[in-house]
């Protein structure tokens, strides 16, 4: 009995890893894009320079921001899912699993929102 009780405890804690490293993947994926907008503001300057059209270089971009702010909630999102990782295996090891959505949740949210602005932000440059 002990042996299977061993075996539920492992698939348990390996379930939890492989959760955790799917939080990394989100977290890098999140931390790619802000990188990407923030490098693609940068080539669009670069490109309206040598095209000689100045009102493109001093006009108010917020693609910097947007993706410094997305780097962050990467970097957040990445400690977050490690917190949330030693909670979940502590409770596993103390034979109980307490649910929380915070970190779905807090995603969900800032998806959401970063979704809208650039959606309004889309509308205003066309």
């Amino acid at each position: 009995m002990d042996e299977s009780k061993n075996k539920e405890n492992a698939r348990d804690h390996l379930a939890n890893e492989r959760t955790f490293l799917a939080w990394i993947r989100t977290s890098i994926g999140i931390m790619a894009f802000g990188f990407v907008v923030v490098k693609f503001a940068l080539f669009v300057k670069q490109v309206s320079m040598l095209l000689g059209h100045e009102d493109i270089i001093h006009s108010k971009g917020y693609s910097g921001i947007v993706g410094i702010i997305l780097v962050s909630f990467g970097s957040l999102t990445a400690i977050l899912s490690f917190v949330r990782y030693r909670q979940t295996a502590k409770q596993l090891n103390e034979g109980y699993y307490n649910y929380s959505p915070f970190l779905i949740t807090l995603l969900t949210a800032f998806i959401f929102l970063i979704s809208i602005f650039l959606i309004f932000y889309l509308i205003k440059s066309v």
